[in-house]
């Protein structure tokens, strides 16, 4: 199997991603201008920690929850299966999950599978969190479609950004490993492909824009030919701009017999409106999400007058209690950054994790954060979503998470502080209040979520003794 991305390696892995995007970072961008604005758009934010997610995994979340099934047309089948042997498929495609460490389906694989790889066809909506299985769910059922004895583009999957393509085109190539004929073509930014000529893969993943460039533009993807279609991350993809045009025009041109996969890890209305006009008579398939409780967490705030009384309040915290491991979120990319000189200045070792570093840095700062080689990890809102670390016990808002208007970000908040008190573990969250807006911000959040915020003075070494009492 090849995978062809227009570079010079061919096989378009992210290693090789990482590699050029980190010397285009130090050769062509010494200074970019939009470093000192605020952090990544939420949409970029969420693509970016999906991806994180994706490549930090190193296995599938234990979920207790359970799946909740909506059928749009009543005629179609519903059953799971318990083992991958049941449905099936060719034995090379089984040799290829077993080396991916799958010994049995997750809980969304044991409902959409059957669904998606039996005939006749059937068209799909599943929403689950990252880390359930659905990326192999889909890779799974785009390679059990195609005829691998065909050279052109059967199977479509979408992606919002060329990281996230990248990673699930090697999801394809672990998978199909065993299967010799099996070509995947990345259709990403850059890609360099002969204008009129036509791909001799079967399986096209890519970015909407530049699809949308080769189906109409370049005239070398031909949508009527395309058996299946993926959509990942739809949540995302709805949020970014252009990018939900481009999704819908892509539809438009697939042929009425194609089947139709949406992924999302949200049911947010906004993308279920877009998921009914782009899937006839879905199944729908949701997981449905545990409550994230604050019950585990210990929430308190610090009064502080500036930069330098937070620094302050940090290092005496620091300087009196065992911390194991620790994220401190900053709202702006200019305060991590000065945070972490300041710290390592003063001989407190830490990292930092920020929209200033290309996505595989960031994901190397995690890696190392999560093996325990590093204690301390300075970042923005990059870190703030669904990237665990068992080890967490405390989490800093250096900065509170505000809305432009200055308002709370209740959600942000949530997912902020939700980094601890993880896995059964009890966990502390500390708050830096500076203004009057941020005490107004904070007394809502307390009355949002139901749950006292206690104030610490952190000039009394007492108090602090007793935070992880």
């Amino acid at each position: 199997m090849s995978t062809q991305n227009g570079s010079a390696n061919s096989e378009g892995s992210v290693e090789a991603l990482s590699q050029n995007l980190a010397n285009k970072a130090t050769l062509d961008e010494p200074s970019q201008p939009d470093l000192e604005k605020e952090e990544l758009t939420p949409a970029e934010a969420a693509a970016d920690a999906s991806l994180l997610k994706k490549l930090l995994r190193n296995r599938l979340t234990e979920n207790e929850s359970t799946i909740e099934v909506e059928r749009r047309n009543p005629d179609s089948p519903l059953y799971s299966v318990k083992k991958f042997e049941d449905l099936n498929m060719r034995q090379e495609l089984l040799k290829g999950i077993y080396s991916m460490g799958f010994t049995k389906p997750s809980k969304i694989q044991e409902t959409a599978l059957p669904a998606l790889i039996n005939d006749p066809p059937q068209n799909i909506i599943a929403q689950s969190q990252s880390g359930t299985g659905k990326t192999a769910a889909f890779v799974l059922s785009m390679i059990s479609r195609i005829d691998t004895n065909q050279q052109y583009p059967q199977a479509l999957c979408l992606a919002p950004t060329m990281e996230l393509a990248v990673q699930i085109a090697d999801v394809v190539k672990t998978m199909g490993q065993f299967i010799s004929s099996l070509r995947t073509v990345l259709a990403i930014k850059g890609s360099q492909l002969q204008r009129g000529v036509e791909p001799k893969e079967q399986i096209v993943i890519g970015t909407p824009g530049t699809v949308l460039d080769w189906s109409t533009k370049l005239s070398i993807l031909n949508l009527k030919k395309i058996k299946v279609f993926v959509l990942d991350e739809a949540d995302v993809m709805i949020d970014q701009q252009g990018h939900k045009e481009f999704c819908i025009r892509i539809v438009k041109g697939l042929p009425p017999t194609c089947q139709m996969m949406l992924f999302s890890a949200t049911y947010r209305t906004p993308v279920i409106d877009f998921a009914t006009k782009i899937v006839k008579d879905p199944m729908i398939i949701r997981l449905r999400r545990q409550d994230e409780s604050l019950s585990s967490i210990k929430q308190m705030y610090v009064k502080c007058d500036n930069f330098e009384s937070k620094y302050r309040a940090l290092t005496d915290i620091y300087g009196l209690i065992t911390v194991g491991q620790s994220i401190i979120f900053c709202q702006t990319k200019e305060t991590a950054r000065s945070l972490v000189v300041r710290l390592n200045e003063d001989g407190i070792t830490c990292e930092l994790l920020s929209g200033d570093l290309v996505v595989e840095q960031r994901a190397s700062v995690i890696k190392r954060f999560r093996d325990g080689l590093s204690k301390m990890l300075v970042t923005t809102n990059v870190a703030a979503r669904g990237i665990d670390i068992e080890d967490v016990n405390l989490v800093i808002n250096f900065d509170l998470p505000l809305n432009r208007d200055r308002t709370p970000d209740f959600e942000t908040y949530l997912h902020r502080i939700g980094r601890t008190g993880r896995f059964g573990k009890t966990g502390v969250a500390i708050n830096f209040v500076q203004t009057e807006s941020d005490t107004a911000a904070l007394r809502d959040i307390s009355k949002h979520f139901g749950k006292p915020i206690v104030k610490l003075d952190a000039t009394d070494p007492e108090q602090i003794e007793k935070i992880n009492q």
